[in-house]
Parts: C-alpha cells; sequence; structure tokens
C-alpha cells in the first residue's frame, strides 16, 4: 500500500514528523502497514497475539516512519502517565544512585519513565515531595524508611499509585517490600572481626532513629552477645550516613578513655570519614584500629586501605523494586502483598 504521510522528519525536540508538519500518528503506521489500528496497538504492548509475519511488517513500518507512541494522549486514556518514582534522603550517595540505576533499567524494558527525589532526612521535605508526586498522578512509588511515618505512606496508597517500601515489616496495608538482611549482614561482619581477634569494637550509625542504621546496630550487638563481649555505650555513636558524620563519630569513639580495637560503620561513607580521622590523628589501619563500612559502594574498593565491608545489592534493589510496580501496574500480579529478601555478602579486604 502507498503511504499518504509523506517523508518524515524531526522537528527541534527530536521527536518524528511527516511532511506537512504532523506528528506520526498510529493510525498512519496502520495505514502503512495495511492493518487495524488495534493490530498496530498490540505490536505496540506485547499484550495480544499478532502473527509473525504482521508483527514483521508493522515493526517494520514503525522503523520507516520513527513513530513514536504519546505518552500524553495514552495517558488520557488510560488514567496512568508510565512514570515511576524513587524518593532518596540523599542523591549523591552512591548507593542511592545505583537504586535508581537499577529501577531505571526495568522502567525502561517496560516503557516507564522513572523520577528521582530527594528528600533529605534533615527537613520536613518527605511529606511535600509525596504530595507532589501524588499530584502529578505518579503510577508507582519506591520510598524507603528514611523517616517516612505511616500518615506519608498512607497518602501514597489513598491516592491509588502503587508502593514500594525498602525496607521494613511486610504491612499488607502499605504494599510491597523489597528488603536486604541488614542485621544479619551486620552480624557476620562483627562475626569476621571477633574471629580475627578484635575484642573491644565501637560502633558508628547513622540518623538517630531512621533505618537501615537500627537494624545494623541490631546485628553489631547480637553479634557481640554471642560473643560474650559487652556492648559499651561510650562505644556507640550516632552520627549521619556522611563521610561528614563518619569523620566526627569516630573522632569521638578514639578518643573514648580506652581506644577501640576495631569500629564498624552503618555504611561505607561513614568508614570512609572515619578513615579520615584515623589518619589524621596518626592511627595506621588496620594495624591500630581496624574499620569496616556497609553497602560496598565502588569507593570502598578505591580508598586506602580498601575497606572490608558487607555488599548490599543495591542495583538489584532497584530492579526488584520496579520490578513489583510494573508486575501490579500492568496486571500481572494482583493480591496480598509481596516481600523480597536480598541476599548480603561479607566482601573482606585490607581494612580489617
Amino acid at each position: 500500500m502507498t503511504s499518504n504521510t509523506g517523508t518524515t522528519f524531526p522537528d527541534d525536540s527530536g521527536r518524528p514528523m511527516v511532511q506537512g508538519g504532523s506528528r506520526v500518528k498510529i493510525v498512519d503506521v496502520a495505514s502503512e502497514a495495511g492493518v487495524s489500528v488495534t493490530t498496530v496497538s498490540h505490536v505496540l504492548s506485547g499484550r495480544r497475539p499478532v502473527s509473525a509475519t504482521t508483527r514483521a511488517r508493522v515493526e517494520d513500518v514503525i522503523q520507516r516512519l520513527g513513530y513514536q507512541a504519546d505518552p500524553s494522549a495514552r495517558g488520557l486514556r488510560t488514567q496512568r502517565t508510565r512514570t515511576l518514582g524513587l524518593v532518596v534522603p540523599d542523591i549523591t550517595n552512591p548507593f542511592n544512585t545505583s537504586i535508581a540505576a537499577g529501577m531505571q533499567e526495568i522502567a525502561l524494558a517496560h516503557e516507564y519513565l522513572t523520577v528521582v527525589c530527594e528528600a533529605p532526612m534533615d527537613g520536613p521535605h518527605l511529606p511535600a515531595v509525596i504530595r507532589q508526586l501524588v499530584a502529578r498522578r505518579i503510577d508507582g512509588i519506591v520510598i524507603g524508611r528514611y523517616g517516612a511515618t505511616k500518615r506519608d505512606l498512607d497518602r501514597v496508597v489513598a491516592s491509588g499509585s502503587k508502593l514500594v517500601r525498602l525496607g521494613g515489616r511486610l504491612e499488607p496495608a502499605l504494599g510491597d517490600v523489597v528488603r536486604a538482611a541488614e542485621t544479619e549482614g551486620m552480624h557476620d561482619l562483627v562475626s569476621h572481626l571477633v574471629g580475627r581477634g578484635y575484642r573491644r569494637i565501637a560502633f558508628i550509625g547513622g540518623t538517630p532513629g531512621v533505618e537501615p542504621g537500627g537494624e545494623r546496630f541490631t546485628g553489631y550487638r547480637k553479634a557481640l552477645e554471642s560473643a560474650g563481649l559487652p556492648v559499651t555505650d561510650e562505644l556507640v555513636v550516632w552520627t549521619g550516613f556522611t563521610r561528614e558524620g563518619g569523620r566526627a563519630g569516630a573522632a569521638a569513639v578514639l578518643n573514648a578513655a580506652e581506644r577501640p580495637d576495631a569500629v564498624v560503620c552503618a555504611n561505607d561513607l561513614i568508614a570512609i570519614g572515619a578513615l579520615d580521622t584515623a589518619r589524621a590523628a596518626g592511627l595506621r589501619v588496620p594495624h591500630d584500629v581496624a574499620i569496616t563500612g556497609y553497602d560496598d559502594i565502588e569507593a570502598a574498593s578505591l580508598v586506602s586501605p580498601a575497606l572490608t565491608t558487607v555488599l548490599n545489592p543495591a542495583r538489584e534493589i532497584g530492579r526488584s523494586a520496579a520490578q513489583l510496580l510494573v508486575d501490579r501496574l500492568d496486571g500481572d500480579v494482583a493480591g496480598a502483598a509481596r516481600e523480597i529478601v536480598l541476599a548480603h555478602r561479607l566482601v573482606p579486604r585490607e581494612s580489617a
């Protein structure tokens, strides 16, 4: 069949246009391929059977005309924006960046866009971010516990958006959960130190009352108790999940009346800050004091000495969270809330 659409070329935004200034529409593809608009729609969605011959012909026309689906028009029909939101406390933390990358990998494969929002834990940002995401009809939202209240989470659920929480107990009314085995991971790390002969082990946590710091402290405490070692108040310090927080926390525990022989940190950024403080004090790591991290961000293997840490699979967390949302939104999964628990792995290096 001869096309009546003319030659295509992009406008200034890069969108395909037909000669005369009209955007290539699904009806143009159907006309050129000699099929119905419904058939083209089935080829695009992949959710209805189309013969291999017809699919190949339609896909050839789509490629030749440069057709792109209009998400705005589709959103009007379906009342969906095909957008997923991710809320993190610090977009500069490489762990959160990896979560976002994992989410986007799955989202793009299913024709969703990922929007990443920062809601720092030291201000009233989270409720405002959630209000804005809900107002923009974001289809699904992934949020950690970073200070989120039940009221915040209820707002997402009440809006009709699908919710995935990164951590916490499975609560059916609050949607699906993706989490790592935080307590077990820190237990393994501290047990590793005990097995290497360390006995006076300090803990530098993140922001007080904000997970996963509490779960990681529980693992620290349980490992010491299992080894018959005390949890010493002066060796437990709570600070921010940042390099600066690690510097301040290490200054506190390393100046204790009896210096610890090892310091475990609630994430790698804290541990890198602790290395800064130890180095400034003239201490050799691990000869004078061992220092460990948690998460295994790329920088953990690049600092000197390289950090002993626990692999927390950030990218897989992002992929799993996005897949849970896509499954719900595209109708592949319905019913009870689901929980995915991802494995951790001890990563021994030079610092302990």
